[in-house]
């Protein structure tokens, strides 16, 4: 079931899937207890909620014309991100170094294990020092190579004889 209910405070209307304890207005954030707010409709599906929900809003404007979207101020509206982090107890300068940490990666997207499977294909008579230089140069921990080979070796997918890694 999905309803259509409104913010008291600053009169937003949004949709509410089930029937949850609280709901947060998307605009200011204020929450409410969602047995308190009141149901403009109530629908078996989301479209429907949807089309509600936009022919109330349409009703809103003047003369039933739709608002010119360049003509809305949205500009302090909700927040911006740094207060959003903030208020959910972590560092934005934190995040944004980890964001921009993660742009730099690796020189691809794949995985730690599937960068030590490459190096176990791509090494002729691969040692475990072989493989560690492999996977270092993209950015794969030492620590991380030994227990991946490990974990491989203990699944049966890679064997060690005299040192030497083979796939099986």
């Amino acid at each position: 079931m999905y309803s259509v209910v409104g913010c008291r405070e600053c009169h937003a209307l949004w949709i509410v899937e089930g029937r949850p304890e609280t709901t947060q207005c998307p605009r200011c954030r204020r929450r409410h207890q969602f047995s308190k707010l009141r149901a403009f409709a109530e629908t078996d599906a989301a479209d429907d909620a949807a089309r509600v929900r936009s022919s109330m809003l349409a009703e809103r404007a003047d003369d039933g014309e739709f608002v010119d979207p360049e003509a809305i101020d949205i500009d302090g509206v909700g927040m911006d991100d740094v207060e959003y982090l903030s208020a959910s107890g972590l560092d934005p300068e934190a995040v944004s170094a980890a964001g921009e940490r993660a742009e730099r990666g690796t020189r691809s997207s794949q995985s730690r294990k599937q960068t030590v499977l490459d190096g176990l294909a791509e090494l002729d008579a691969p040692t475990e020092a072989d493989v560690v230089e492999y996977a270092n140069a993209a950015g794969v921990p030492e620590s991380a190579v030994e227990r991946i080979l490990e974990k491989l070796r203990r699944a049966g997918e890679v064997t060690r004889t005299d040192g030497v890694y083979r796939r099986l």
